[in-house]
């Protein structure tokens, strides 16, 4: 019985402590997806990567365009070729437009390694400033603002005004 009065004893001092050790952190909070959306390095990055997906289009687009001739073609053609004739040119159409799917796929994966590329020091930029400026105002923890990230209630102090100050916009 003393045992567990001894316990109990120590567990309250342990939850006070540690109430008390949270009461001294200091916690603000930042929309990062807004911070990344101003900066300049990123508006040159996304128009970089919108030059690329474009040309990705035009070329998937010509593709389109050649295969859909090459069918009107083989289809007004169809009636004086024979059956050989006919199932080879429609396996050549089938070739041709997986290739294309193909081609679309690569794109695809070149646009996401491009802006994992372009984006990675972009975001390092903006962590380290907030880390600098977090540091200076004396916080102990930083939370993302963003929205659907789960900070419900956000009154507390808003680092992106001195973030943006940091990086000099």
């Amino acid at each position: 019985m003393r045992n567990l009065k001894k316990i109990t004893v120590a567990l309250m001092l342990f939850v006070a402590a540690s109430s008390y050790v949270n009461a001294q952190s200091k916690v603000a909070h930042i929309n990062v997806q807004q911070l990344l959306s101003e900066m300049p390095e990123m508006k040159s990055a996304e128009a970089e990567l919108k030059k690329l997906q474009d040309t990705y289009r035009a070329d998937i687009e010509d593709s389109m365009t050649e295969l859909r001739n090459k069918y009107t073609l083989y289809s007004n053609e169809s009636s004086s070729k024979t059956q050989e004739e006919n199932e080879k040119r429609a396996l050549e159409l089938q070739g041709y437009e997986k290739s294309i799917q193909d081609a679309q796929a690569a794109a695809q994966q070149e646009l996401q390694k491009k802006q994992a590329e372009l984006f990675a020091p972009i975001s390092e930029k903006a962590k380290a400033a907030i880390d600098k400026v977090a540091a200076a105002q004396g916080f102990d923890y930083v939370i993302d603002a963003t929205q659907g990230y789960g900070l419900i209630v956000a009154n507390g102090t808003d680092l992106l005004p001195l973030v943006k100050k940091e990086l000099g916009f």
